[in-house]
């Protein structure tokens, strides 16, 4: 039986930890051939040689997709190299905190930089590139802030509700070329970003309260949905948003909610 994404050639941004790096090991797991993006080398590595001890095929690509001369380029160097690009997450993002009435224009335009702008020219990139060639897969990692407004996080709801609209648009465009853009919204999942605040049990505790499935998600569980996105199962899937989150997205949590579990 073949694997799912044997021969494909896909290229993963922040692919170097959490849910980039979970996404790269499923892929590779899968026949892929996975082009890791980060903007530093070391974690990478790690990840390529897990890749590799079991028998996997993994390269790197150092660039920082904030940067769109180097992010383009690193895109159409992978192309250029296997003579095709079927897979492209945009799954690098930044974001900062604070309140809007204290947070500096030089912060907001930070949590846009990567997020917004580099799913832009990297979306852009790969509809041409994937075009070209009959066709493609492209994931865009959103986030529940997109969905709900979060307080001292504007600047990062903001980006990631611009994802999943801007992802909507890209697929309509992409359809009658066979260029897929599907966009995954996570919940809160047990990464290096989210690591601080579930680092305290307290905080932890009141974060899995509201989550219906009373967990916080894995890595891995968020890859298993891009990798469906991604592959020929989900060939007739185009502009869709798929939550990942634990059914946290679908449930209003209330005082009353809390009162009727004890009837």
């Amino acid at each position: 039986m073949s694997k799912r994404l044997q021969g494909k050639i896909a290229f993963v941004t922040g692919a170097g930890s959490g849910i980039g790096e979970a996404t790269a090991l499923r892929f590779a797991e899968e026949g892929a051939t996975v082009v890791l993006c980060g903007r530093r080398p070391e974690p990478l590595e790690e990840v390529r040689e897990r890749i590799q001890v079991v028998g996997g095929q993994a390269e790197i690509a150092v660039a920082d997709v904030s940067d769109e001369q180097a992010y383009v380029a690193a895109l159409e160097a992978t192309a250029s190299r296997h003579g095709r690009l079927d897979i492209l997450v945009n799954n690098a993002m930044a974001y900062t905190w604070g309140g809007i009435d204290s947070m500096t224009t030089a912060d907001w335009h930070a949590n846009f930089s990567t997020t917004v702008d580099g799913t832009f020219w990297g979306t852009r990139t790969a509809m041409r590139l994937m075009r070209d060639n009959g066709g493609g897969a492209i994931v865009n990692i959103a986030s529940i802030c997109g969905l709900f407004g979060t307080a001292w996080m504007a600047g990062y709801s903001a980006a990631k509700a611009a994802v999943i609209n801007f992802s909507r648009a890209a697929a309509s465009e992409g359809a009658p070329h066979k260029v897929r853009c599907n966009v995954v919204i996570p919940g809160v999942v047990d990464t290096p970003a989210t690591a601080g605040m579930l680092s305290d049990a307290r905080a932890r505790a009141n974060t899995e309260k509201v989550i219906p499935m009373k967990r916080v998600g894995l890595p891995v569980e968020l890859a298993n949905a891009i990798l469906f996105l991604a592959s020929d199962e989900a060939s007739y899937v185009t502009g869709a948003s798929l939550s990942v989150d634990g059914g946290r997205s679908s449930d209003l949590y209330t005082v009353l909610e809390l009162s009727l579990i004890h009837i």
